[in-house]
């Protein structure tokens, strides 16, 4: 009697086990289509070998995950507890969640780029939120509608494959597709290591990408790419990211603006926010955004205004009185009440096309100016940079998604409104907002490399520590160093020192 009931509880655990790997199978078909959203996030990669690398990586990584969910919850339970309808039953709806967790995590990472963590959960809230209540209908809709069409797979798929069990088992299908899983997940480790042995950076960079990638230190990646002292690295372990001996080679242009009607700019800087609020008041064409990204130097953020260049630059270019790579096109701009800068005053036209202006409660917009650009200088604080609020005239710059930097400024005057865009690409890192192809951007201010990615900054000091933060909200967001992200900015920020 016990030996009958013993081998009826093994029967249906076997079965239940064979017919769990089919449930799976089923489940990483689902998931891999889900995790195609992740590919589609950011920029592919350039060189054959790291396509091959982000397929091979995709089918393999998700496949795992996939596979290591069924280890950790149906499989135990088939053997502790095996009633096929309670199985089948709670299995298809913890696939159910965690297809759906994966499609949360999808959209989040497309929006804020970064997966769903608990320190960014504030920001995640307040994305949904943001979508929930823009469009309560569509999103409860649609949001509904995904979940529901995931559990009615899930039935579907559950039901199929235990009815159908015995065919199944028949097929070899699987058997060749384990083994090409396996062969892929081999793969795709065995190229990350060669690419990360050869700085192989189109490889690389696609470490976060998919959930649970790979993690790096910040200042293995600095003395890969000359931001500090090797030799005091391997004895002391301290980072050398100094902007001091840093030899600014201006560009040489090749293209010129055309001769097209060229719009005049203005640009103030108030000194605090009442002044910055007062102008606003009292000019009723100006719209706002509150994703104005600056640096609380102030130094610092007004030579990134004028140059168009990272504060990285700074000290040769002042050094040396350079005069900005663009302005011999036609001495286009002219500087008020800013000091620092006196010497490029001596080449430029008595009315200017972009005129930039440390302003008082007392300054005023040209008559003659067509676009306008107001916003107020930070506080200096223990605080390295925040948003702040810009205003422009322009609503199509206010209403454009994601972060602003005054290096974007200058660089959207030039392209947009002296129709000089090629120029700008020659010469500046600040990018034309009418053009912004992805949320990105790249920054320096005392020491330290300043990275973001949609919301997310990452901040490497002069120690080698990293700390990532929201640009929103300004909270600190423990995740992993995006190192193939970060060596691409370093780059950029290198453009011009080569």
């Amino acid at each position: 009697m016990n030996l009958s009931q013993h081998n009826q509880f093994s029967s249906k655990a076997s079965q239940l086990l064979s017919w769990g790997h089919w449930f799976t199978f089923a489940n990483i078909g689902l998931a891999l289509f889900i995790s195609l959203s992740f590919l589609f996030a950011d920029a592919k990669p350039t060189s054959f070998i790291g396509i091959i690398y982000m397929l091979v990586t995709w089918l393999s990584h998700t496949s795992f995950i996939t596979f290591l969910a069924f280890v950790l919850t149906i499989f135990p339970m088939s053997l502790v507890f095996p009633y096929p309808k309670h199985i089948r039953g709670m299995a298809a709806i913890l696939a159910t969640v965690g297809a759906s967790i994966l499609t949360l995590d999808a959209y989040v990472y497309f929006n804020l780029g970064y997966h769903i963590n608990a320190s960014a959960l504030p920001e995640i809230v307040s994305l949904l939120w943001h979508r929930l209540t823009s469009s309560p209908a569509i999103t409860t809709l649609l949001a509904s509608a995904i979940v529901l069409l995931i559990f009615v797979f899930q039935l579907i798929v559950s039901n199929y494959t235990w009815h159908h069990l015995a065919q199944l088992k028949q097929l070899k299908f699987a058997r060749y597709a384990s083994s090409f899983l396996v062969l892929c997940f081999a793969l795709s480790h065995s190229i990350h290591i060669w690419a990360d042995a050869n700085l192989k950076f189109d490889i690389t960079k696609q470490d976060n990408v998919l959930p649970l990638s790979y993690p790096t230190t910040a200042k293995s990646l600095l003395a890969k790419n000359d931001l500090l002292d090797i030799d005091n690295y391997k004895q002391a372990h301290k980072v050398i990211i100094n902007s001091q001996n840093i030899n600014y080679t201006p560009p040489s242009l090749i293209a010129s603006c055309p001769d097209i009607k060229q719009q005049k700019v203005d640009i103030l800087v108030f000194d605090n926010k009442v002044q910055l609020k007062a102008f606003a008041n009292s000019n009723t064409n100006l719209h706002k955004t509150d994703q104005f990204l600056q640096t609380t130097n102030r130094s610092d953020l007004m030579f990134s205004l004028v140059y168009g260049l990272p504060a990285f630059y700074k000290n040769s270019i002042l050094m040396m009185k350079t005069l900005p790579a663009w302005h011999s096109q036609r001495r286009s701009l002219s500087l008020e009440g800013i000091s620092e800068f006196e010497y490029i005053n001596e080449h430029a036209f008595t009315n200017s096309a972009i005129r930039i202006v440390k302003a008082n409660s007392d300054s005023k917009v040209r008559a003659d100016a067509d676009q306008v650009f107001a916003f107020s200088l930070l506080n200096e604080s223990n605080e390295l940079l925040s948003t702040s609020t810009l205003y422009s005239n322009d609503k199509t710059i206010t209403e454009m998604p994601g972060l602003i930097q005054p290096s974007d400024l200058i660089a959207t005057s030039i392209a947009q409104y002296l129709n000089c865009p090629t120029v700008v690409k020659q010469t500046m890192l600040g990018a034309n907002l009418y053009n912004k192809k992805d949320d990105t951007g790249v920054n320096y201010s005392q020491g330290v490399v300043i990275a973001y990615k949609k919301d997310r900054i990452t901040l490497i000091d002069s120690d080698g520590n990293y700390r990532n933060i929201s640009a929103a909200q300004g909270f600190a967001i423990e995740q992993g160093l995006d190192v193939p992200f970060l060596v691409q900015s370093i780059k950029r920020l290198k453009t011009f020192s080569q």
